[in-house]
């Protein structure tokens, strides 16, 4: 995996993946999912959030863009303790919150609101349709704020109300919500 733009730009990065219960997002999904918010986003003064956050890739993108307030979480303990090792690799410590805990937990917890949050659930997780109402009920996303969604055509988001643009690359779908 690589860090795709920004000043990390180049900067590769090898989780232990084959063990993990985890997904990357492939790096063309990765890359259109950046140049849409290259054109919607003010990287260093945004509040991101990124959960279900797997090997940390979307917190390295923004940090690497600018961004210095990120957090991620993520329940799997071999995940966390990469992402941690990658924080203090590329000395971000400062700028990056990093929970170990159910992502549900931490939303019915969070009292905070973010400019910008991804999630990339585990495809079959039975919960995955409930995430963008919860993220609207606890009032996570500020007003002006960009929800992005990774998961795959078995799940419809398009009667959703705060659905802005779903975006298709191979079998991974990114719906945007505002």
């Amino acid at each position: 995996m690589r860090i795709i733009g920004g000043k990390f730009k180049g900067r590769r990065f090898d989780p232990p993946a084959d063990h993990w219960p985890t997904r990357p997002t492939m790096d063309a999904a990765k890359e259109a999912l950046f140049n849409i918010l290259n054109n919607q986003i003010d990287f260093e003064s945004v509040k991101m959030l990124d959960l279900f956050g797997g090997s940390g890739s979307h917190c390295y993108e923004f940090v690497s863009r600018g961004c210095e307030d990120v957090t991620y979480v993520d329940k799997f303990a071999p995940a966390v303790q990469f992402v941690r090792k990658t924080v203090e690799k590329l000395e971000i410590g400062p700028f990056v919150k990093i929970f170990q805990m159910d992502v549900f937990r931490f939303i019915d917890h969070s009292t905070t609101q973010y400019d910008y949050i991804f999630a990339d659930p585990p495809y079959g997780m039975p919960a995955l349709d409930t995430l963008p109402d919860l993220i609207f009920e606890k009032n996570m996303l500020l007003p002006k704020g960009i929800f992005v969604l990774e998961h795959n055509p078995h799940n419809d988001f398009l009667e959703h109300p705060h659905l802005t643009d779903v975006r298709k690359y191979g079998k991974t779908l990114l719906s945007f919500f505002k």
